[in-house]
């Protein structure tokens, strides 16, 4: 897109953001999104901000627009994203759909019909409709291949059985996207399909796990004879595994950022040492050791964030999720738990908090983030699994782990 065309849709954003962002919200992102640290009057201007974004279309920005998207191409996308960071808006959206918008919906818009895209996508935009993902078992993790849970043909729908665990906002979702067997006699990964299952039947529990880390979105869900409809069967039937490996590739894609979404104005991590350490008389922080490992991770954060945008640029504009996004899925974990143990290592007898009024609410968050950041080399496929990935397909080394 030529640059005096981004210049004029860059206009057009900050004309429409001055006259639809609520001033309020500004720098409150993570605010709207739980209840317990807003007021009545700020939840209603979130809810009343998530609707402007919907009907522009800019929940999803980059879906087609019949399908509740705002069209734009990624260059576009990214000047929205500045633009809202400018002022200090937030998309809740992506947050509100839970797995919808960075793993179901680019996964049905590549492999559902024409009916399944009106049908469901729509929602997720909004961020009205809220997905989770049934994919881990008790002993179908990293080894996925090996689930157990069963969607028998029961004539004009699918009876499913089974347990799943992790299922981020099982509790709260409509739909899940479960990968069940549906042919037992196949090799393990040849007899797996990727079924949308409605959440709202007698057939599905969810029971949250508490984490240590306090809030937890994660939950055990049981399936006893749930039912789905036939056409709620995502991709060719027993191919599940290849749309899986799709999905998952969305989720590393969007795991990539070594932060969270920007809600802002951000403290950066040289501000929160001079704050906690201290300078010396040359304005250098006194410790040289910390000074060293901090500057290591400044640079290593931007690698990781040059890599990312050398990986797009590499696409010409045409942002395809490969290999690749294991790469950054790593290093993005790298950098976030890095920054998060060097922040509680400079706040010192601060970053020891939990609860009470001896510590602000940035500090109790640090720690919380900082406990709740240790699942990142798990969930989304798990550092070793990365490895591997990488090593079989962009270094070209031997398969070495068992075939199934």
């Amino acid at each position: 897109m030529a640059q005096d065309q981004l210049a004029d849709f860059r206009a057009e954003v900050r004309e429409w953001l001055a006259a639809n962002f609520p001033a309020s919200l500004n720098g409150r992102g993570m605010a709207i999104m739980d209840a317990a640290f807003s007021d009545g009057a700020m939840q209603d201007e979130a809810a009343q901000w998530r609707a402007r974004l919907a009907e522009r279309g800019y929940g999803a920005p980059t879906w087609p627009k019949e399908y509740g998207g705002a069209g734009l191409t990624h260059p576009e996308a990214r000047v929205l994203g500045d633009e809202m960071a400018k002022v200090g808006a937030f998309n809740p959206i992506p947050m509100l759909a839970g797995m919808g918008v960075t793993m179901v919906g680019p996964t049905v818009l590549e492999y559902g019909t024409e009916e399944q895209k009106r049908r469901h996508l729509p929602g997720i935009a909004s961020g009205e409709v809220r997905w989770c993902l049934g994919l881990s078992e008790p002993n179908a993790g990293s080894d996925l291949a090996s689930l157990t849970t069963r969607a028998v043909d029961d004539g004009d729908s699918w009876r499913v059985n089974g347990q799943k665990v992790w299922t981020s906002g099982a509790d709260r979702s409509q739909w899940c996207g479960a990968l069940v067997r549906t042919d037992p006699d196949a090799k393990k990964r040849d007899g797996i399909s990727f079924l949308m299952v409605k959440m709202d039947q007698p057939g599905i529990r969810a029971r949250p796990i508490p984490l240590i880390a306090g809030a937890s979105p994660f939950c055990e869900t049981f399936f006893d004879d749930a039912r789905a409809e036939k056409d709620d069967l995502l991709g060719p039937l027993n191919e599940g595994w290849s749309v899986v490996k799709r999905l998952l590739q969305h989720e590393r894609q969007s795991q990539t950022s070594a932060g969270g979404p920007a809600s802002g104005p951000t403290v950066t991590i040289q501000e929160m040492a001079r704050k906690y350490v201290g300078t010396n008389e040359r304005g250098e922080l006194g410790d040289a050791d910390l000074r060293t490992r901090l500057a290591k991770h400044l640079m290593d954060a931007a690698a990781h964030g040059l890599t990312g945008e050398r990986i797009t640029a590499e696409a010409r504009g045409k942002v395809e999720v490969s290999a690749a996004a294991s790469i950054l899925k790593n290093s993005a974990t790298v950098v976030a738990q890095t920054r998060a143990e060097l922040t509680l290592e400079m706040m010192g007898h601060q970053g020891l908090g939990w609860e009470g009024d001896g510590f602000t609410s940035g500090e109790l968050a640090a720690v919380r983030g900082w406990l709740s950041g240790k699942a990142m080399s798990i969930y989304g496929g798990s550092f070793e699994v990365q490895k591997n990935i990488i090593s079989k397909n962009i270094l070209g080394l031997p398969e070495t782990t068992q075939k199934g």
